[in-house]
């Protein structure tokens, strides 16, 4: 069945890009660098200007994914894309086991923790440190999952755009660590993306730190009052059982490299190797996670 002209674009710009990252038997050609822009010659291996390599960049490889998903946010896309398959598999088991389906409940517990929920026993003595990652996949219930996909649609895009997909993804998953690890640490049986969506909440609060002017202040006390409103949320109302351990950890980890990273794309060069690097590298985590959580997925809560 030939696929819809939309899909079938974006896998032609696919397998050019991944011509280009590996080479091909086209005619020999100029090429550009994909990290600088430089024009090189048709036999040159590696770029004269920032010595990114041309048979193999992380570059390259960037930028034949994010043209195979098209737009300028593809990293919050995939996010959501994940977000929204993990609740689909974890609801049908729970329907399996028994479960009846609310929209403030409805998941079973062994379940989630089977796919990989934050539970420290788990993490720290059995050693499933994967469950940091897969953790932030994770929701439970119908509201769970809508309020947080709605939150990531909201900041997500916006901070993607600033950083660049490869900065956004590297920000997203380590503040999701950083609040599992705070949250496990306290003993915690926890899932929800609310931790790494408090990271970029906390990566949009160093960057109006930075700036001044009466719109920014504006930004910063809206960005505030919603994290007043979350936390008091896991104060006042327990029966939401909202962790905010994973919230503040998150949050922190966001704030910081809010303050470290640059208000802007990359520029072209070892800036931009570095970020594709970072960006990478959580993928490859997040990658890594889910074939451990699948392989250890029988194993339950033993």
């Amino acid at each position: 069945m030939a696929l819809p002209h939309e899909w079938q674009l974006r896998v032609d710009k696919l397998k050019k890009s991944l011509r280009g990252i590996f080479g091909g038997n086209e005619a020999p050609r100029p090429k550009m660098c994909p990290a600088c822009g430089t024009l090189v010659g048709t036999t040159a291996t590696r770029c004269h200007e920032c010595g990114t390599s041309l048979t193999f960049s992380l570059a390259a490889a960037g930028r034949g994914v994010s043209g195979f998903f098209g737009g300028s946010t593809p990293a919050t896309l995939v996010l959501l894309v994940v977000n929204t398959l993990m609740f689909a598999v974890s609801l049908v088991s729970s329907l399996q086991k028994g479960e009846e389906l609310s929209l403030v409940g409805g998941m079973n517990g062994e379940v989630l923790a089977r796919l990989g929920a934050s539970f420290g026993p788990l993490i720290y003595q059995d050693h499933q440190y994967f469950r940091l990652v897969t953790a932030n996949f994770l929701h439970g219930s119908v509201l769970h999952i809508f309020f947080n996909m709605w939150i990531l649609l909201s900041l997500g895009p916006a901070l993607e755009e600033l950083y660049g997909s490869a900065r956004y993804l590297f920000l997203y998953t380590v503040t999701g660590i950083a609040g599992y690890v705070l949250s496990s640490l306290n003993g915690n049986f926890s899932v929800g993306a609310s931790a790494a969506l408090l990271g970029l909440i906390g990566a949009m609060l160093a960057i109006t730190t930075k700036r001044g002017g009466d719109y920014i202040r504006a930004q910063r006390n809206r960005l505030i009052f919603w994290v007043v409103i979350i936390f008091a949320q896991g104060f006042l109302v327990r029966q939401l059982q909202v962790d905010n351990w994973a919230h503040f950890g998150g949050l922190a980890a966001g704030f910081v490299l809010g303050k470290l990273f640059a208000d802007r794309q990359p520029t072209p060069g070892p800036e931009l190797k570095r970020a594709y690097a970072l960006g990478w590298f959580a993928a490859a985590i997040i990658i890594v996670s889910f074939a451990f959580m699948i392989l250890h997925v029988r194993d339950g809560m033993s």
